[in-house]
């Protein structure tokens, strides 16, 4: 038989074709491609085909876009379906511009032209080729406006992925998809998915994972789903990359491996995926086994929020806001703040909130931020409804109306520990509402309970007077000390003041220079007076003239006049 197929060969068209193509899959392709081409020269359009792919993909001869889509072109035109389909797939991609090739090298795509593209997949699909038929559903249902036909598209998925074709299944699957509410459709869609999946489509392994992953329509199953973002992360696919790393990372489903899940995250961020930068920022500004390092934070959670990421620019924001791995800058804070709050992040809209209280942001975030607390407030959001009574308290935004803002308060301060604090606050300053000390005292107390340092403070400072109740200076030097070990400063000193005696509690002084000293550290110039004090009159058994000196001064600088008196009564230093 080999014998004849030679002897063929050398005689007829069709025997160069037999005897070609035999010599190809024999992996012979140097001796194949000049039979393969004279088959070719006589018009069959298999062997046309042949010789296409072979310029293509530089199988026995030098690789050639050009001369491949010509010889395609040929075989397609005779009706040849496979040759239809490779065309398709050209043209979609822009790969089927033989002039770019011949000119330029070939290397870089063209435009997409779906027209043609679209034309060589429905002879394609018309000729039962199932992933012609895919090809052309896809230009049908993602293609130009102007060849859209979701219907049809449809209908050549179902046919597809009756064709037992990937892509097919994976179309067809996303079609029911957008009406899966009935059990039956559900399992359709799982089921084309699933053999998609089995079949090595990446994408359809990434949704069939999360599919495995959110146990909808399959068991709940973590470690299948990560098997798949595995697979599907090996070949390319971004987002199954950041799943991958983001599984290793947290052990789901593997064995943890910090290393390898970031490097499989970073990959995924630079390749374009936001949510993997800004996971990989939040492992480098928590650190874990290591320091935090947020400088490198900054630049992942940047790349995120470039692309609107909104927790990532609420983080972003917050590095600028505190100066944490970049320049403190309440001007870049609020701007990042902005993008996060218009991406509908709450505790940004918080955050940039917050800003505008202190004076940072302009008019139009003033205008935006009340919009959006007023209309949650609305809708019955507590949190909102406290935020929203800020802006009328404060005139963020907004007219100052502060009877509307103790309104909009009172709605919050069931559940809302700051709308307490604030309404008490109010209650006792009379703004919007008729002073009223014993009503004021009573919020403030209440978000006391819960521990919040402004109102263990400020009820503290109550007790320790008699104001809206009665005098209780033990239970006020318990509030100071609550507040000033979540590290207050105004309650640090007050510690301070009552520990050093004249009060209805144990005077300890030494206890009281440790807490003064405390708050003289963060910059309260009334500690750094009394903590000088103390050491220049050997108060707590500790006696240092020079740093009482540079105490004083330091209250001085901060333009508290009584300690000048101080300063001047200490010793001359020698020399001076």
């Amino acid at each position: 038989m080999a014998l004849f197929d030679r002897l063929s060969a050398s005689l007829t068209a069709s025997g160069a074709l037999r005897r070609g193509t035999a010599l190809l899959e024999a992996g012979d392709a140097k001796r194949a491609f000049p039979l393969l081409a004279r088959a070719a020269q006589a018009k069959l359009k298999d062997a046309e085909y042949r010789v296409g792919r072979c310029y293509l993909e530089g199988i026995g001869v030098p690789p050639s876009r050009p001369n491949g889509v010509r010889w395609l072109e040929r075989a397609a035109t005779q009706g040849h379906v496979e040759a239809q389909v490779v065309l398709a797939t050209l043209f979609l991609h822009g790969l089927a511009d033989g002039f770019a090739g011949a000119l330029f090298g070939g290397a870089a795509p063209a435009e997409p032209d779906f027209a043609a593209a679209a034309d060589w997949a429905r002879q394609a699909a018309a000729g039962g080729a199932s992933e012609g038929q895919a090809i052309l559903a896809f230009i049908l249902s993602s293609g130009p406006e102007n060849l859209r036909n979701i219907p049809e598209a449809d209908r050549w998925y179902a046919q597809s992925a009756a064709g037992d074709c990937a892509q097919g299944h994976l179309g067809h699957a996303l079609a029911l998809a957008r009406d899966s509410g009935s059990p039956e459709v559900q399992e359709k869609v799982v089921h084309h998915l699933r053999r998609a999946s089995d079949q090595g489509l990446a994408t359809a392994m990434y949704l069939f994972a999360m599919l495995c992953d959110r146990g909808v329509g399959v068991g709940h199953d973590p470690a299948q789903a990560t098997e798949l973002y595995r697979q599907a992360s090996l070949k390319g696919h971004r987002g199954a990359q950041a799943k991958w790393g983001y599984a290793l990372t947290k052990g789901i489903g593997v064995p943890q491996n910090l290393l390898d899940g970031e490097s499989w995250l970073r990959r995924a961020a630079l390749a374009g995926d936001a949510e993997a930068a800004a996971v990989v920022g939040d492992l480098y500004a928590t650190g874990g086994a290591l320091p935090p390092n947020f400088a490198e934070a900054a630049v992942w959670f940047r790349r995120a929020a470039e692309t609107g990421h909104r927790g990532a620019s609420r983080a972003l924001g917050m590095l600028h806001l505190t100066g944490a791995g970049v320049p403190r800058d309440q001007a870049e804070a609020a701007k990042w703040l902005r993008v996060s709050a218009e991406g509908g992040d709450r505790s940004a809209h918080v955050d940039l909130g917050n800003l505008l209280l202190r004076g940072e942001g302009d008019e139009q975030d003033s205008v935006r931020t009340r919009t959006w607390f007023e209309q949650a407030a609305a809708a019955g959001d507590p949190v909102a409804a406290f935020n929203f009574g800020v802006c009328l308290a404060e005139g963020v935004g907004i007219d100052k109306d502060e009877r509307k803002a103790t309104e909009w308060l009172r709605k919050a301060a069931d559940t809302v520990v700051n709308a307490q604090y604030w309404l008490g606050r109010m209650t006792i300053e009379g703004r919007g509402v008729e002073p009223d000390l014993e009503a004021g005292r009573a919020w403030i107390a209440k978000a006391a309970e819960v521990g919040m340092t402004e109102a263990l403070t400020l009820l503290g400072d109550l007790m320790l007077t008699g104001r809206g109740g009665p005098k209780d200076h033990p239970g006020a030097l318990a509030k100071f000390l609550a507040a000033a070990e979540q590290g207050h400063v105004g309650a640090m000193f007050a510690v301070g003041a009552m520990l050093g005696g004249g009060h209805d509690v144990p005077m300890d002084r030494v206890e009281a220079q440790r807490w003064f000293r405390a708050a003289a550290e963060q910059g309260h110039a009334h500690a750094q007076m009394m903590l000088g004090r103390y050491l220049s009159r050997d108060l707590a058994g500790e006696l240092d003239i020079d740093r009482a000196r540079v105490w004083f001064e330091r209250a001085i600088a901060q333009g508290l006049e009584d300690a000048k008196a101080d300063l001047a009564a200490l010793p001359v230093e020698m020399g001076a």
